[in-house]
């Protein structure tokens, strides 16, 4: 089972001048999102700043991107944390939220053994009635997740996918190896989708394509039609926007990217804050060098 294939973006949060939630800015991105190709809208993940937002705030960000996304593409919640109890809890509530799938990251600052992430998921994919997305991000978290541990979860019938942002395509290939037709391998890094592409897996879960929404849908069908040439044209063109938008903690840049653009981001929340003026000047020219101010 594949909840999307194709470019699936992680959406940005916005807030307002007094740092609370902006609705009408979300809807505004989300739309631009959809006219713009993407395949599907990754609620409340890291580039959405879901660390600082409430339970009840949480609940609400998914409930208005489902109602902006209107069914025609899948949301996709990030529900995951570091208290498996508290995961399950989220995860019920996103769904009854509207969310079509969570997506889950490997537990974080307490981090567990290999062991303990196999019943970590095992005891979310049994309580939370949803398909599942897997996130691995170690250079985030501080914990990696093996290929014969992906492989041991991917047994679940609703773990359908894996966000895999290790970075290390060696692991990669042999988590593709190990599970074959089980899983969706996405790329969870943008200067690899085509890497992950020509290893059988089936798109991305992106940041750059809150700003580039177009060119990312285009990398990814692009290479699944057949069309390599085109597609990675496409990532190494993109690779000096990429450099740009992670020169400082993600999510900084894009937000500062996304009000270049006449989007209302916003600020991000603390402890995160906005990029300095050299990095905004910077990113400001690779965005006109690129074509999209």
């Amino acid at each position: 089972m594949s909840i999307f294939t194709g470019s699936g973006v992680a959406v940005c949060t916005p807030f307002n001048k007094e740092g609370k939630f902006n609705p009408e800015a979300y809807e505004k991105l989300i739309n631009f999102q959809i006219k713009s190709g993407t395949d599907a809208i990754v609620s409340c993940g890291t580039t959405g700043e879901s660390p600082t937002l409430s339970n009840d705030e949480h609940i609400e960000v998914v409930r208005q991107a489902v109602a902006a996304a209107s069914k025609r593409v899948p949301v996709i919640a990030g529900a995951g944390g570091n208290d498996t109890v508290k995961c399950i809890e989220t995860g019920k509530a996103l769904i009854q939220a509207g969310a079509d799938a969570l997506m889950y990251v490997t537990p974080y600052y307490n981090k567990t053994s290999q062991k303990g992430m196999v019943q970590h998921y095992t005891a979310i994919a049994k309580a939370v009635d949803a398909p599942i997305v897997v996130y691995n991000v170690p250079p985030r978290t501080g914990l990696n997740m093996l290929p014969k541990t992906l492989y041991e979860i991917s047994k679940l019938p609703n773990i359908v996918a894996v966000k895999e942002a290790s970075g290390d395509i060696d692991q990669i290939a042999e988590m593709i190896a190990l599970c074959g037709g089980n899983i969706t391998m996405l790329s969870g890094n943008d200067s690899h989708i085509v890497p992950v592409l020509s290893l059988g897996g089936k798109g991305v879960i992106s940041t750059i394509a809150n700003i580039a929404p177009a060119q990312v849908h285009n990398m990814v069908k692009s290479y699944l039609d057949g069309d390599h040439k085109t597609s990675l044209s496409l990532q190494l063109g993109m690779l000096p926007l990429i450099r740009q938008l992670f020169a400082d903690v993600n999510p900084m840049p894009v937000k500062a990217a996304l009000n270049l653009m006449g989007f209302d981001a916003g600020r991000c929340r603390l402890p995160l804050t906005t990029i300095e003026d050299s990095l905004q000047e910077s990113l400001k020219q690779e965005m006109i060098r690129y074509g999209i101010l």
